[in-house]
């Protein structure tokens, strides 16, 4: 009777394990968004009976979203992004899933059909296998279990022990290798660093590919990815390949003003890197980049001083709301004390010569105030913590940034430095560069996925020089 009853359950699990494997594969189908054809693809995976997926629109330059759940029953396929607030679900028709998409209370018919290869946006500078040293992924977890990260780790074949360093996002979710429309600039980043000769490691944030979402996503702050980023280094000490003693981490964005934070807080990190990372208060920061996009989108500049005060003005009743409900009455004051001085061209720009669109412009501002993460971020002064560090940095800008000015950022981490303890450092502007250190044209946002160049070689000999330099 027990070999019977082992034998039931083997086909048991063999019966479940074919039913889910009819979903494995990849899966395309477009959702109309904004007015446009956006492309979905599932990519599912099964395992045991068990399966998992992660979710690329191509068209918006995002790939490898965390699916919850995938499941397949009764040929009824159900994928939750519950992190999101995005289900899809459908019946699964030989090669095409019929359903729709939830999402916001909305409910939208989306069709998904089987595809061997999905399209994928091709840059040059995306490294191809083989490749000369070891490229391993690799899972691991904080010290309470809470988390599970994601991440591939390169590591140069000659068995010696190297300097190692873990790659910090910008803000927004993204997968280990950085993606933003078609560039993987992460990978290029650690392919070249690691054919130098050092150990890089780049993970996964919070929802994407192999990382769990760890809690409620509106209740992460900057603090819980600095929190992720200590983990990845403790990681990288339990590494035989990894000179502990040269331990280090490179921030784009967001992620260089988490580097700091973190090595704050740590003694053992040797040097940081910090590209395009914030070096004043980010709400003056902010409202620069505001200025610098609205100027490179042809608004008079005029017009862009106008708004600069309306913007600091609504940037200051988020942070000094002690309510919802006190932050919405300080901007309605914002909104009516700026209005009588506006020009009819600024009247029009912002919709406030509108009572509907004034209310809309207003909501649209709480956001700073309701989003944890965004008003945590606006509150953030860099300068105290760059004051406080004593390893090695170098700062890099790029002189055509309009999200992260360079003169006023890069003046501000001089001069923060100076006060630190840090024997060695270094601010640098990379002339002709955008936010994403693309060698740029038009230099504005929409162009990041236009442009061939995902990081430029200029930039990329300028960080692993100073690495050779000072670390190696």
């Amino acid at each position: 009777m027990k070999t019977l009853g082992a034998a039931l359950c083997l086909l048991a699990v063999s019966a479940q394990a074919f039913a889910q494997s009819k979903l494995a594969g990849n899966w395309e189908g477009k959702i109309s968004a904004g007015g446009k054809d956006v492309r979905l693809v599932f990519r599912v995976k099964e395992s045991n009976g068990k399966l998992s997926a992660t979710m690329d629109s191509p068209d918006q330059g995002v790939t490898g979203i965390g699916v919850q759940n995938a499941s397949l029953n009764n040929d009824t396929a159900l994928f939750d992004m519950s992190s999101l607030g995005i289900q899809y679900k459908g019946l699964l028709m030989g090669d095409e899933i019929v359903g729709a998409w939830f999402q916001g209370g909305a409910s939208i018919p989306l069709e998904m059909k089987r595809t061997e290869k999905p399209a994928e946006i091709f840059k040059p500078q995306t490294p191809q296998p083989p490749f000369s040293y070891t490229s391993e992924e690799v899972t691991y977890q904080n010290a309470d279990k809470s988390m599970t990260y994601g991440a591939t780790i390169t590591i140069p074949k000659d068995g010696k022990t190297h300097p190692a360093m873990i790659l910090i996002s910008g803000s927004g979710s993204q997968n280990r290798d950085g993606e933003i429309k078609g560039h993987k600039p992460f990978m290029v980043i650690a392919d070249y660093l690691t054919k130098k000769g050092y150990i890089v490691l780049r993970v996964d944030d919070r929802g994407m590919g192999g990382t769990t979402v760890g809690g409620n996503p509106n209740n992460l702050t900057s603090l819980d990815f600095a929190k992720d980023v200590s983990t990845g280094l403790d990681y990288l000490k339990t590494r035989k390949e990894v000179n502990t003693k040269k331990l280090g981490m490179i921030g784009h964005s967001e992620g260089g003003m988490i580097a700091p934070m973190v090595a704050a807080d740590r003694k053992d990190v040797d040097f940081i890197i910090m590209l395009a990372g914030p070096g004043i208060k980010v709400y003056e920061m902010m409202e620069d980049q505001n200025a610098a996009i609205m100027q490179s989108g042809g608004v008079s500049e005029s017009v862009v001083n106008e708004y600069r005060k309306l913007y600091r003005g609504m940037e200051q009743a988020a942070i000094a709301g002690t309510s919802g409900e006190d932050a919405k009455n300080r901007m309605i004051k914002v909104t009516t004390a700026w209005k009588p001085t506006a020009s009819k061209e600024a009247l029009e720009l912002t919709g406030l010569n509108d009572f509907q669109k004034e209310r809309d412009f207003i909501d649209e501002f709480m956001m700073m105030y309701h989003n944890k993460w965004l008003n945590y971020f606006l509150k953030y002064d860099p300068q105290p913590t760059l004051q406080k560090l004593s390893c090695k940095v170098l700062a890099l800008n790029g002189e055509k940034d309009v999200q992260v000015l360079a003169k006023s950022n890069l003046a501000g981490i001089q001069a923060s430095l100076q006060k630190s303890k840090s024997k060695s450092y270094e601010t640098k502007e990379l002339p002709g560069l955008n936010h994403l250190f693309q060698t740029c044209k038009q230099c504005n946002t929409a162009e990041y996925g236009d442009l061939d160049e995902t990081f430029s070689p200029t930039a990329l000999q300028t960080i692993g020089d100073w690495l050779d330099k000072k670390v190696k």
